[in-house]
């Protein structure tokens, strides 16, 4: 049965009441649920950004030794020429009796010194033999050479100035003669 209130003041009165009543009940299942709602919004936002900071830390991370290997490869790229230098030297006095074995010996020790130190840096010389096939992303053809036989067409006939590999990516092509 309801009760009916006889002047509008009391049922001002009465009003608020019920609603505290009907909000105790209600009040901690949504202050709850509105409370899981923000800390899981929270949570996300908190996982995306860590995310976010950790792809950054790691790119960040990753360009500072692509520009720190990048330097060092033009001081590389520099000292090839002074290699192909010291080979053909090493080849001319091989081929002379007149130098003294001791001169001949001192640019051998300097120039094994040389390649050891480009080695230790990462510095191969490319595996290039003649009848190779051409391949352009580790090859320069200078010339080509009309050949009468045909497996050797597309293949590499000399070797004009060795490439180098800085950790398997081309620091210097090798310039070939190929058959054509």
């Amino acid at each position: 049965m309801k009760k009916e209130l006889s002047t509008p003041k009391e049922a001002q009165e009465a009003t608020p009441v019920q609603e505290k009543e009907n909000n105790r009940q209600e009040y901690p299942s949504q202050a709850l649920k509105k409370a899981q709602e923000d800390l899981a919004a929270a949570n996300d936002k908190y996982l995306r950004l860590y995310s976010e900071f950790e792809n950054f830390r790691k790119r960040a991370t990753k360009e500072k030794f692509s520009l720190i290997e990048a330097a060092g490869e033009g001081v590389l790229k520099k000292l090839l020429p002074i290699v192909d230098d010291f080979e053909r030297a090493l080849a001319a006095l091989q081929s002379t009796d007149a130098t003294a074995p001791a001169t001949q010996e001192g640019i051998r020790l300097i120039y094994e010194k040389l390649t050891h130190l480009l080695q230790q840096e990462g510095v191969q010389p490319m595996p290039l033999e003649k009848g190779t096939a051409f391949d352009a992303e580790l090859h320069e053809a200078v010339t080509q050479i009309p050949v009468e036989d045909k497996e050797m067409q597309g293949k590499v006939l000399e070797v004009l100035e060795k490439g180098y590999l800085l950790k398997e990516k081309v620091l210097r092509f090798a310039k070939v003669v190929t058959g054509a």
